[in-house]
């Protein structure tokens, strides 16, 4: 688009959406334009929307009334700068909305990376506000950035839920069971899970031939054959669903058997109610940007990013087999991969990287 413009999304209903002129923020000194040349949207940005309010995702990119820009993550390139270290012409990767432009106040600039300390982002999550320099990024490779922008942020998360559990000695379970199997972060995690312990799949019926031939589960069930889940067997649980009735399922069929449950998405965001007492553990919320802030600070950034790296090239490796990437540019590729994702009708096997 030549104009400037913003997707934006109501706030207190994810399905009303409109495309307006972006606003006007002022190149003041010490700051950067950024054209946003291309981002991932799968459904772990629905989950942005859908707890937007909750941990403050719609605090990143103001808009006004009750419009709010879901986060994505994506390439971008520097377009104009009135800073003194970043040039014009540098690209960069992290954290944009779903608009063309983006204006940042990089801080804390390295040769690698620099923080947006644009004053609503304080108090956010640092993880978030981390711009990497691509010319100096290790990791970055010009023929894969579609894998690049679609795994990274997702697989990241699988990584840190993979770490996390095995600290824990996968809380003495034998097994592991994710709901929206084909999720890409469920399938990440399932990749990296498969070398400890068996791995189970709940998915819908219509993705569950899809889920299977991936090879990272070594069950795989639809979410109207749970009652025969095996409760002979102890478990942890990993709910990227967010639906309550099919939390609800899993934590009664497998009872005592369940010795860890966490909560981390909500592809399923509009069957979010919260369950009543369940029989097992109590629902735990994963947050990554924590966990990820306790590792950095034990191993320092340097050796948890290189872990990340290379448990990702690992797991890209294997993506091969069944990963298809769709390239949509303009609004109403954007708009319709949105709606798409929202209802829940989108092909597991794509990778959907757009462009306004």
């Amino acid at each position: 688009m030549s104009a400037e413009t913003d997707f934006l999304v109501d706030r207190t209903d994810l399905r009303r959406t409109t495309f307006a002129p972006a606003r006007a923020d002022a190149l003041t000194a010490g700051r950067v334009r950024v054209r946003i040349d291309r981002f991932a949207f799968t459904a772990n940005n629905i989950t942005y929307g859908a707890v937007g309010d909750m941990i403050g995702y719609w605090r990143f990119f103001p808009a006004d009334g009750s419009w709010g820009r879901i986060p994505v993550w994506g390439f971008g390139d520097v377009v104009e700068s009135r800073h003194d270290a970043i040039h014009s012409g540098e690209r960069i990767y992290g954290y944009f909305p779903m608009s063309t432009h983006v204006t940042l106040q990089p801080e804390h600039v390295s040769v690698a990376s620099f923080v947006d300390a644009s004053a609503h982002r304080a108090g956010l999550p640092p993880i978030y506000n981390n711009y990497t320099r691509v010319a100096a990024d290790p990791a970055y490779d010009p023929g894969h950035e579609a894998e690049i922008v679609l795994f990274r942020p997702l697989f990241t998360t699988a990584f840190l839920l993979d770490d996390f559990f095995g600290a824990h000695d996968l809380f003495g379970a034998r097994t592991a069971v994710l709901t929206s199997a084909s999720s890409k972060t469920a399938l990440g995690l399932a990749f990296l899970l498969a070398t400890r312990i068996p791995v189970v799949g709940l998915t819908a019926r219509r993705n569950a031939g899809f889920v299977r031939g991936t090879g990272y589960y070594a069950t795989t069930l639809p979410y109207e054959e749970i009652e025969t889940l095996s409760d002979d067997t102890s478990a942890v649980l990993v709910d990227f669903a967010g639906n309550g009735e099919l939390l609800a399922r899993v934590h009664r069929r497998l009872g005592e058997a369940l010795r860890y449950s966490s909560r981390v998405g909500v592809t399923h965001w509009d069957r979010m109610t919260a369950p009543d007492a369940l029989p097992g553990p109590a629902p735990v919320f994963f947050f990554a940007p924590d966990r990820a802030r306790e590792r950095v600070a034990e191993w320092g950034p340097q050796v948890f990013q290189t872990r990340v790296a290379d448990a990702t090239r690992r797991f890209l490796s294997s993506t091969g087999q069944w990963l298809r990437v769709v390239e949509g540019r303009g609004p109403d590729a954007v708009a319709a991969i949105y709606r798409a994702t929202l209802d829940g009708h989108t092909d597991p096997a794509e990778g959907h990287v757009l462009s306004l």
